[in-house]
């Protein structure tokens, strides 16, 4: 059984409210995952993601997350930080994601750890592409990812 959980979340018709799909993608395009990571296109599915993310110990997420930052910008959470991150939800998926959490704490199965990679986004608004600036630290935000899954004992 995958000890670490990848998952990319985000609606990809929303432009930049995508990008945690979009870096998924990319990273999985670029670099072969070892056996003991799951990883998953998460989407828009919300709660529906419940059994994926307690059956591992370790999770990281990739989202957009507004928090004021310069578009583009990339930001790492940690444990609480990411409720707190997510109380002003953007989208209906990070609905699902906050109510994600809270039900895996209810029930005693969170994992030991849970990471949350974003980055700022510019616009959220029907189109298929990111924008400028989203689109231009995509491969910062897969590197930094890619960096934090080595620091956590997988090879690539």
């Amino acid at each position: 059984m995958p000890s670490t959980l990848l998952m990319g979340l985000g609606n990809i018709i929303l432009r930049d409210e995508g990008l945690g799909v979009r870096a998924y993608e990319r990273l999985v395009e670029r670099y072969t995952l070892p056996e003991d990571i799951e990883a998953i296109d998460g989407g828009t599915l919300g709660l529906n993601l419940l059994p994926y993310l307690e059956d591992a110990s370790r999770v990281l997420l990739i989202d957009a997350v507004r928090g004021g930052l310069e578009p583009g910008e990339i930001v790492r959470l940690e444990g609480a930080q990411i409720p707190a991150a997510l109380a002003l939800k953007m989208s209906m998926h990070q609905a699902g994601l906050h109510e994600l959490l809270a039900i895996s704490a209810l029930r005693g199965t969170t994992p030991e750890t849970v990471v949350l990679w974003g980055m700022e986004p510019l616009v959220m608004e029907p189109g298929l592409d990111l924008t400028p600036p989203c689109a231009a630290a995509l491969d910062d935000l897969v590197d930094r990812i890619v960096g934090e899954l080595r620091a956590w004992g997988h090879n690539f």
